[in-house]
């Protein structure tokens, strides 16, 4: 490569590297308080949210599980009924 070649190779290189903020990176790399006080506001921001949509998810389920439960009550009670009868079937085999 000649020395024309090689300055453009370097200067393509270093717009790459600026579009990247690699010296941000390095930046902050150089500095562990600041790398550490970012994870951790970082990691309790992902906590809270994962909280918080766990939360909305959560209630919209249980929402969606007591209307299926109130329209298919008469089933259930058939079916802990059926429970109950072969419990005490059971329980009465036994000596």
């Amino acid at each position: 490569m000649t020395a024309k070649e090689w300055e453009q190779a370097l200067e393509r290189l270093s717009s790459r590297l600026e579009t990247m903020h690699i010296a941000r990176y390095v930046e902050l790399l150089d500095n562990p308080r600041r790398l550490i006080y970012l994870n951790l506001l970082a990691g309790l921001f992902r906590g809270v949210g994962m909280g918080v949509g766990f939360t909305l998810i959560g209630a919209a389920l249980l929402y969606v599980l007591k209307a299926s439960f109130m329209q298919h009550l008469p089933y259930v009670g058939k079916v802990v009924a059926d429970i109950v009868r072969i419990v005490q079937l059971e329980l009465a085999r036994r000596p």
